[in-house]
Parts: C-alpha cells; sequence; structure tokens
C-alpha cells in the first residue's frame, strides 16, 4: 500500500465519519425539534441557565459551531443580549464534549462493526418506510455510519506504520512543551480544515491510539482545536451587527484565553485528568481516549468556571475592544443577514430568528396604521391639512416598501431553512409563518392606500365632521388592540383564552363597522356630502379589512 493509497482511504473513513455525524444530528433535530425549540426560551434567563441551554442544545445537535453561529444570529436580531449569550457560548463548548465522550466509549471499548452495520441497516429502513419513524431512522443510520467511519479510520491509521517510518520523526515526538505547541497549531489547522472540533477530536483520539502521537501531543491538540471551532461564528458576523461581531468576539476570546493558560499548565491539568480517569493513558489502550475526553471536559468546564463570574465584566471588556459602529443606524433598506448553510444544518433553531423578524414586521404594521391612526384624528384641528396628508402618504409610502423587502428577505430566510431537514410540524409552522408574512405585507399596503384615500379627499375638500370622527374612534382603537394582540403573540401558540379574546375583537370590529355603515348612509340621506360619507364608508371598509387580517393571523397561529 502507497502513500497515497492510504491518504484517500483514511480521507474516506474520515468524511464517513462526518457524513455520519451530519445525519445522526439532522435525525435528533427532527425528531427533539420542538423541545430543542423551547429549550431555546431559557437562553433569557441567568448566566447558569444560559450554560445549561448551551451544554443541552450542543450535546443534542453535536455541533458548537452551529450553536454559537446561532446565538451570534440571535444577538444580531436582539433576541439575546451580548451577556446572555455569553452563558450560552461557554455551555457549548462543554457540550461539544458528548462527541469524544460516544466516540471514546462506545468506539474503542466494543466491537463497534457488529453495532454499526445493524444500525445502518435499520437505520435505513426505518427511514424510507413509514414517516413517523424517519427521524429514528436517520438517527440509527448516522450512528452506524460514524462508527463504521471511526473503524475504517482507525484501521487505516493503525497500518500507517507500514507506510511511514515514523522513527524519522522520533526527535519531534521528544521535544517535550514545543510539541505540544506545535500539535496545538496542528489542532487548530485541522479544525480550521473539518469546520468541527468534534471531529477533530476524534482524529485526535485515534492518532494517539494508534501511536502516531503522544498523549501529550494529543492533548495539545485537543486545546488548539477549542481555538479553530471558533471560525464559523467569526465567519457569521461578518456584515452583521456590532452586537452579533461581539458575540463572535467573546467565543474567540473565550476559547483563545482558555487555550493560552492551558497549555503552560498542560502538565498539572494532566495530572488532574489521570486523577479522574482510571486507566492508563498509552497507546493500544482504551482508556487513553476516555483520558482525552476527560481532558476536553475538564478544560472547558475549568475555562466557564474561571470566567462565569465575570461575565459582565467580560460583555464590557468585548464592547471597548468592538465599539458601536455606523451600521447600526436603521438601514433605509431591510436586510437579513445570516448563513445559507448554517440554515440547512440547524434550521429548527433558526425558526425563532424568523418569528423575531416576523414580530418586527407585525410592530412595522402597527406603528403605520397608529401614524394614520393620529393624523385622521387630528385632521379637523389642523390648518393646513394638505401638508399633513402629503407628508403622510410619503412616510408610509416608504414603510411599505420596507415591508416589501421585509417579506422578500425573511421568505428566503424560510425557505432556507425548509432545505434542511425538518420535522412535519416544524415543515408546518414554517408554512404558517409564510402565510403571515404574507398577510403582514398586505396590511401595510391597506394602510398606504388608506393615507393616499385621505390625501385625495383633503385635495377635492371631500371629508367628513366631527361626529363621524366620534363614531370612529372606538372602531380605530378596536383594531390597534387587534394589531397589539397580534405583535405580543407572535413567536408562540396562542392560548384559549387569547384566541377566545381575539374572537371577540374580531366579533366587535365587525358590529360597529356595521353601526358606521349606517350611520353613513344615513348622513347621506339626511343630504349630507355625498362624497365625504362615501369615502367614510370607504374608510371604514378598509379598516375593517385590517380587523379581518388579524383575525386571519390569529387562526393562523392557532392552528
Amino acid at each position: 500500500m502507497n502513500v497515497f493509497t492510504l491518504l484517500f482511504r483514511m480521507i474516506g473513513g474520515l468524511c464517513l465519519f462526518l457524513l455520519g455525524l451530519k445525519v445522526m444530528g439532522d435525525g435528533i433535530q427532527q425528531s427533539a425539534g420542538d423541545r430543542l425549540r423551547k429549550t431555546l426560551n431559557f437562553m433569557t434567563g441567568n448566566r447558569f441557565v444560559g450554560v445549561l441551554t448551551g451544554f443541552v442544545v450542543t450535546g443534542i445537535i453535536q455541533s458548537s459551531s452551529a450553536v454559537t453561529v446561532m446565538v451570534v444570529s440571535f444577538v444580531n436580531a436582539g433576541l439575546l443580549t451580548l451577556t446572555q449569550s455569553i452563558g450560552v457560548i461557554m455551555g457549548a463548548n462543554i457540550g461539544t464534549t458528548v462527541t469524544a465522550w460516544v466516540v471514546s466509549l462506545v468506539g474503542f471499548k466494543l466491537s463497534i462493526t457488529n453495532l454499526a452495520l445493524p444500525a445502518v441497516g435499520i437505520g435505513f429502513i426505518l427511514s424510507i418506510i413509514k414517516w413517523k419513524y424517519k427521524s429514528l431512522g436517520e438517527l440509527l443510520l448516522g450512528f452506524g455510519l460514524l462508527f463504521l467511519g471511526l473503524h475504517y479510520l482507525t484501521q487505516e491509521m493503525s497500518s500507517i506504520n507500514k507506510v511511514i517510518d515514523f522513527n524519522a520523526i522520533g526527535a519531534f515526538r521528544d521535544m517535550g512543551f514545543t510539541a505540544v505547541l506545535i500539535c496545538a497549531g496542528a489542532g487548530l489547522l485541522m479544525t480550521l480544515l473539518v469546520h468541527s472540533s468534534s471531529a477533530s477530536t476524534a482524529i485526535v483520539i485515534t492518532m494517539a491510539y494508534s501511536d502516531i502521537i503522544t498523549y501529550e501531543m494529543a492533548a495539545g491538540m485537543v486545546l488548539g482545536a477549542n481555538i479553530g471551532t471558533t471560525i464559523d461564528a467569526a465567519l457569521a458576523a461578518i456584515g452583521a451587527r456590532t452586537a452579533a461581531k461581539r458575540a463572535a468576539l467573546v467565543h474567540v476570546l473565550f476559547n483563545v484565553l482558555g487555550t493560552v493558560w492551558a497549555l503552560p499548565l498542560i502538565k498539572p491539568l494532566l495530572a488532574l485528568v489521570s486523577f479522574l480517569t482510571p486507566g492508563n493513558p498509552v497507546a493500544g489502550d482504551a482508556s487513553i481516549t476516555t483520558h482525552l475526553a476527560m481532558l476536553h471536559t475538564v478544560f472547558n468546564s475549568i475555562n466557564t468556571i474561571i470566567f462565569l463570574p465575570f461575565v459582565k465584566l467580560y460583555a464590557a471588556l468585548v464592547s471597548r475592544i468592538i465599539k458601536e459602529g455606523k451600521t447600526d443606524a436603521v438601514p433605509e433598506n431591510y436586510r437579513l443577514v445570516y448563513a445559507a448553510d448554517s440554515l440547512r444544518n440547524t434550521p429548527e433553531l433558526h425558526i425563532p430568528r424568523a418569528e423575531k423578524e416576523i414580530q418586527d414586521m407585525a410592530g412595522l404594521v402597527s406603528s403605520m396604521f397608529a401614524r394614520f391612526s393620529g393624523v385622521l384624528q387630528s385632521l379637523l384641528e389642523n390648518k393646513d391639512r394638505q401638508a399633513v396628508v402629503d407628508n403622510l402618504g410619503a412616510e408610509l409610502k416608504l414603510k411599505e416598501e420596507y415591508a416589501d423587502d421585509m417579506r422578500e428577505h425573511i421568505g428566503a430566510f424560510l425557505m432556507e431553512c425548509a432545505k434542511g431537514q425538518l420535522n412535519p410540524r416544524s415543515e408546518h409552522r414554517i408554512s404558517q409563518l409564510l402565510s403571515i408574512i404574507s398577510d403582514l405585507e398586505d396590511m401595510t399596503d391597506d394602510c398606504c392606500s388608506m393615507s393616499f384615500l385621505l390625501e385625495r379627499s383633503v385635495k377635492k375638500d371631500h371629508f367628513f365632521r366631527e361626529k363621524e370622527m366620534d363614531a370612529l374612534a372606538p372602531y380605530i382603537k378596536q383594531v390597534e388592540d387587534f394589531l397589539n394582540l397580534i405583535q405580543d403573540n407572535l413567536g408562540r401558540g396562542l392560548s384559549a383564552e387569547t384566541l377566545k379574546n381575539a374572537r371577540k375583537l374580531e366579533e366587535a370590529i365587525n358590529k360597529n363597522r356595521d353601526k358606521l355603515r349606517k350611520l353613513g348612509r344615513k348622513q347621506i340621506e339626511a343630504g349630507e356630502d355625498v362624497k365625504a360619507m362615501l369615502l367614510f364608508i370607504d374608510l371604514v371598509r378598509r379598516i375593517e379589512k385590517l380587523g379581518d387580517y388579524c383575525s386571519d393571523i390569529t387562526e393562523t397561529l392557532a392552528g
């Protein structure tokens, strides 16, 4: 066997391992998608709850990179503050060590081929015979592929001594702390290449088990891998707001500073690991794999314990390093910054981001209607009506164009999520959200149309009197209350009580509509300005249409 053949066989084993890791993560996300999103609600708690949330979510999806990218995205959207994000990032660093434990405890202590092939077979069958078991099937399939890849990787690394003479680099193995430093750099580069500290740690464990590197060198590579895993968060922050850039820097500094203190103290750290872990960490013995898994956990746990009491000071330091930028001003055009690969890899985790953006869109509708109603109710007292309605029309037109951008970008965001592996409930949720943004954008169109209707009526001097204005006031208030109810409940399911209140509001708006129409017809019969009263009736109809959209959205949320 020549070097190239061995290299490609090792790459094949590694790719099989990475594929298994991805398929298994997708299966877990599909089966636990709803519970994962509920778990994310805890991120807004205190720092300890944030650490626990980061640990649990990362342990489930087997990727700290995916979780930190999600955290950066949430900070950018305003779902998390910088201080709240720090605890989650710390927890994600501990959660990523779960993969190393699975690999060390199962991959090297059991006959993994006896487990892997049946898992692949059963998982594949379950994933195709019935949708109900699809997520379980993908989980088993990924489990089997992961350990099959690990088996081939271990097998090829065990035979590498037959192809490469390691006696020639024996001096490097005896360089002590210098070798550890060099290996830390190698671990960093390897993680940058594979974009997964879980995968690079599994490779390091396999190399140490196969006697390619010493235990101390493997420890250095594990520490270096912790720095390399920060690349995804850094890339996700490019083009984002200052808060998101700070969150990415939190991750980078946390891992870099942790490695900086750990490398000089590598011997005491390894002594602590040996105290906590039974067995002798030598090549060919499964104990070396559990020692490295324990090192990964102990390092990240100690790092978290060191930093956790100083979360606020840490946030202040990061804020001093990255100051507020001009890019944080309110943009004229809406932009939704995200990494498409991250959405497809962990779509379940990004749905709350879309819900937050849609909540902002509902807030835009509320502000447009409030601005319109404010101008409408002040017109009788205003001497320069034409200038007021002209300004209103121009302002609402800009907001309507902004809403068009929101619909386009949020829709594209949700479609990217839909390209990933989703469970049926999440697919239905995305369909609901797409329907809601369509309704919200139509509502902005109607607000804009009402302002143009008002502008035209003032220009032709056809306007109704104080009596009609007083009758409109409670009607407008009901629609405003309905809009506020929508905004408050986007991002969560409606309770039975809230749905009941929404239906009462819809009935009240419809009753008021009928009364106001009768009032308009009576005024026409009494000889009032026909065109002004037709304007009044048209306005009543358009306002009621907003209530209909609100009703549609509440039924969608309830469904």
